[in-house]
């Protein structure tokens, strides 16, 4: 029999705060052990949804944009700091390569029996004008690493996801959330950082004019990207309206065909092309190392874009952005590793904040397409 005497409120208050907090550790430890078990289910069901060869692909296509870009942008630095002088051969070098993706794209009509996209005016028009943006986008970024190191212009070339988010919410209508304005926010400051530390990251024999002009055509150049990436967008939607692989192809094959054709016009124009033989025996490494440079630039870019492409088809625009923000900092250490890019504490903060603007994009990405999905299924 329990007397009031007997009746401890203190001990009682005790009792119910272990007894809560034990509660409260089962039901974390609950929590967590079903995230587990349904992150395992949903990876295990994704698996098993697609054939394995999907899977390898897809494997071979982000390897492809994480060894091919990078090796891209550190050949075309290599190219002038071994004693190359002309943007119009870089930026000629970046489509040189458009045999090689006509080249996967015909046995796709032999072997599945497809027919090519028929070509509407309306669509020439729309190749055209991306061709166009698209040579002038490779000759800023080619001013770009003339006077900046390839750390630095890969840093500030980043700042194309923060103009493709704007564009796209301007031209295609897609949705920008807080998460989204915090990655083009922080990007932003990432980009002010490397200006004002420029003093550290110029290279003797590069003037703080040249280093600005550097600086303002790769942001041009990035800005001029995001609008090509949402133009590019809106003619899949709007004019071709179907989601195939072949039918990405057949627009990075007409874009750079014709992006080709400008920068050729403009190489010839600027008789840069005529000077390539002088220039070849000047070059540092003799001509055999001149030759490997440009092929091997134009080679890597065209691979670079195929995985980009790929990768977009065979997963998502997300997946891309993840692949893409893994491939800032592998260029950034790759460039200080074998072409002895300075590397600053305002450069490695930078590199940080780029990284946490590109988790941010991809969070609101994820978000949203989360969103979009259950609306669609509701």
């Amino acid at each position: 029999m329990t007397t009031l005497k007997d009746h401890n409120p203190e001990s009682e208050l005790s009792v119910r705060l272990i007894m809560d907090e034990e509660t409260e550790r089962q039901s974390v430890t609950f929590s967590y052990s079903n995230w587990m078990s349904n992150v395992k289910k949903s990876t295990r069901e994704a698996y098993e949804s697609r054939p394995l060869s999907h899977w390898i692909l897809l494997i071979l296509s982000g390897a492809s944009m994480l060894i091919a870009f990078p090796a891209s942008s550190l050949l075309s630095r290599l190219y002038f700091s071994n004693g190359g002088k002309s943007k119009w051969i870089i930026s000629w070098v970046a489509v040189a390569g458009w045999p090689i993706t006509c080249l996967i794209l015909l046995p796709t009509y032999i072997f599945r029996k497809i027919k090519p996209t028929p070509l509407s005016t309306n669509l020439v028009l729309s190749y055209i004008l991306l061709g166009f943006l698209s040579a002038a986008d490779n000759l800023m970024y080619a001013y770009a690493y003339a006077y900046l190191p390839a750390s630095t212009s890969s840093l500030l070339a980043s700042s194309s996801l923060a103009f493709s988010a704007l564009f796209g919410y301007l031209i295609v209508k897609n949705p920008l959330n807080p998460s989204v304005i915090n990655s083009i926010v922080i990007i932003t400051a990432a980009m002010a950082i490397i200006a004002l530390d420029s003093s550290s990251d110029r290279y003797d024999y590069v003037s703080n004019r040249q280093y600005f002009a550097g600086f303002f055509w790769d942001i041009m150049g990035s800005a001029l990207h995001g609008l090509i990436f949402a133009l590019s967008e809106l003619v899949f939607v709007k004019l071709l309206g179907r989601r195939f692989f072949h039918v990405a192809l057949e627009q990075q094959v007409m874009v750079s065909l014709v992006a080709f054709a400008f920068t050729t016009l403009g190489l010839v124009v600027s008789k840069d092309f005529q000077g390539m033989a002088q220039e070849a025996k000047s070059f540092k490494g003799g001509e055999s190392m001149y030759i490997q440079v440009l092929v091997w630039s134009a080679v890597t870019f065209q691979l670079g874009v195929l995985g980009a492409t790929a990768v977009l088809f065979l997963a998502s625009t997300v997946m891309a952005g993840v692949l893409n923000a893994v491939r800032v900092p592998i260029t950034s250490v790759a460039a200080v590793i074998l072409l002895h890019d300075p590397m600053s504490g305002f450069k490695i903060l930078s590199l940080l904040l780029t990284f946490w603007g590109f988790s941010s994009y991809i969070y609101g990405s994820s978000s949203s397409n989360s969103s979009t999905q259950a609306t669609s299924s509701s």
